[in-house]
């Protein structure tokens, strides 16, 4: 699917009803553009079948409630418009984009509790997020921007207004010819990429941030168990950026991302090794499985 996501053949479902993609519209004063009274969720569906399809639909809802408002619609109700979306756009292989948000109301101000919940999901075919760098490993830069405090936002929650850092990230990162970006969190730890998850090998072991104010992603939580199933220690723990000196390989984990191999990061560099070949490998099989 080519061209602009505004300008484009197909069905996007918005509160119970399937509409023309072309006017799958909201009105300027919807409260999520000026206040990102927003949360979303992005999944992939493989062989006709949406991978922890589920989960997803209970992460929005948690994400949701993180952000003081309450979906409309039920995880069932959720899971049943997203396999209708699906079918009417003829996908058996696609990323699908579930939004709830704020929308327009009574209230324009901060506050918005007499504004309407809206929900609308959207699906596209959409190949590898970062490109041929899931064969030959991505190149990140470091963030100048990082993740913040539990106590200034609600940090696991998949909320939009989270992103607008991330975006920031990779527009600077892209400008550097990069990838991507690496971000720490408000003391200094290594934490994830700009939408995506990260892991550390070194000698055999792997090592990933403890996700303690960022989003803990079900592909992380999907890749730490199919390790510990291979018998592969893995450390969830606080990382200091020297320890990325002794690291010998380095992946990112997302549902768009799925598992991609890292190069370098900064001035640091990567072998795209064994295990994180297997990995990706493994998790490749699940997913269509």
């Amino acid at each position: 699917m080519d061209g602009a996501y505004d300008d484009r053949d197909g069905k996007i479902w918005m509160d119970g009803q399937l509409v023309d993609w072309r006017d799958a519209n909201v009105h300027i004063l919807t409260h999520a553009l000026h206040y990102a009274s927003s949360v979303f969720e992005g999944e992939r569906c493989y062989n006709g079948k949406i991978f922890l399809g589920t989960e997803h639909s209970k992460r929005l809802h948690f994400s949701a409630n993180q952000l003081d408002f309450e979906i409309p619609y039920t995880v069932e109700e959720i899971d049943a418009a997203k396999d209708a979306v699906l079918k009417a756009n003829g996908f058996d292989n696609a990323y699908v984009r579930a939004v709830a948000f704020r929308g327009a109301g009574q209230d324009m101000g901060v506050a918005s509790k007499k504004n309407p919940v809206r929900l609308y999901i959207a699906a596209w075919e959409w190949g590898n997020y970062y490109g041929d760098a899931k064969m030959k490993g991505a190149k990140l830069d470091v963030a100048k921007w990082k993740r913040p405090s539990p106590e200034t936002e609600p940090s696991f929650a998949k909320a939009a207004g989270l992103y607008m850092i991330c975006t920031m990230a990779k527009h600077a990162a892209e400008a550097k010819g990069c990838s991507d970006a690496m971000m720490f969190d408000y003391r200094g730890y290594v934490a994830e990429a700009t939408g995506a998850n990260i892991f550390f090998v070194k000698d055999g072991e792997v090592h990933t941030p403890l996700p303690d104010c960022f989003l803990n992603g079900l592909t992380r939580q999907t890749v730490i168990k199919l390790l510990k199933e291979k018998g592969i220690t893995v450390h969830e723990r606080h990382i200091m950026p020297e320890e990325l000196d002794g690291m010998q390989q380095c992946w990112l984990t997302g549902t768009a991302a799925e598992v991609t191999p890292v190069g370098q990061i900064g001035d640091w560099t990567f072998e795209v090794g064994a295990l994180t070949r297997d990995i990706a490998e493994t998790y490749e099989k699940l997913v269509r499985s």
